[in-house]
């Protein structure tokens, strides 16, 4: 946890600095506030419209965490499979790639039409755009094996379903876990980009909003209140990750 809590601070340092050199570019250039508010007029928007803020961020957030939930799952339990199953890896693999090779935000669009406004097309947003990476990373983390402890699971005749609960999962969570960095960073700029294209409520909604009456105050307010709910998401995940991505001892001989 100290890696993470001296990222926190380290954090916390740069955000002071970059407010404080914010607000000197707004008193040096005379900028109009429409523009390009100073952080304090963007902290009186917060305060002043707290609740509003809070409703939509409440939204967003609810379509944040369920389309990264059913997102990872769907990508563990797809790499989970096709490491089991040669049939599989011929079957699904190339339609994967195929898919990755279209690009999902210029799908909002039709998955808002398909959708509609509301909350499905969001988290299926998030699930498109994260399914892959955890997919990928995790599915290359079960196939890399490394040679010994393949050898010895071949040696002790372990079932390919014993092979992968006791051999290859725990080996594979360090590439589970960068998928899952990528994951919490794709998210929030998914439902985001869901939110513009088609919605009725959310932070992306109300910076569309805010964008269109001119109000930049209130606009940069909703992007503050999204980066701070993609960093506690972000921290968190991270704690979790690391405690992952420690290197436990796999006792092959006594699990298969």
């Amino acid at each position: 946890m100290s890696g993470v809590w001296g990222a926190v601070l380290r954090g916390v340092l740069a955000l002071g600095f970059g407010l404080a050199l914010w607000q000197g570019v707004v008193w040096a250039s005379g900028v109009p506030a429409f523009i390009l508010p100073g952080p304090v007029r963007v902290a009186e928007s917060l305060w002043n419209n707290a609740g509003m803020l809070a409703q939509n961020a409440r939204f967003t957030a609810v379509n944040l965490l369920t389309g990264l939930a059913a997102g990872v799952a769907l990508g563990v339990a797809t790499a989970l499979n096709l490491a089991l199953s040669p049939g599989a890896r011929m079957l699904l693999r190339p339609m994967l790639i195929f898919a990755q090779a279209v690009p999902v935000f210029a799908l909002a669009p039709v998955i808002t039409l398909w959708l509609g406004y509301g909350a499905p097309s969001k988290i299926v947003m998030v699930m498109l755009v994260i399914y892959f990476p955890v997919t990928s990373a995790f599915f290359d983390g079960l196939m890399r094996l490394p040679a010994p402890i393949a050898d010895m699971a071949q040696l002790m005749r372990a079932t390919p379903l014993r092979r992968l609960i006791w051999v290859q999962v725990p080996h594979a969570l360090p590439s589970l876990a960068s998928g899952l960095r990528l994951a919490v960073v794709y998210a929030p700029f998914a439902v985001v980009i869901g939110e513009w294209v088609g919605s009725s409520r959310g932070l992306g909604y109300l910076m569309l909003m805010a964008n269109g009456r001119g109000q930049t105050d209130l606009m940069f307010a909703s992007l503050f209140v999204l980066a701070g709910l993609s960093l506690t998401l972000f921290f968190i995940f991270e704690a979790v990750i690391q405690r992952l991505s420690r290197p436990e001892r796999t006792d092959v001989a006594g699990s298969c």
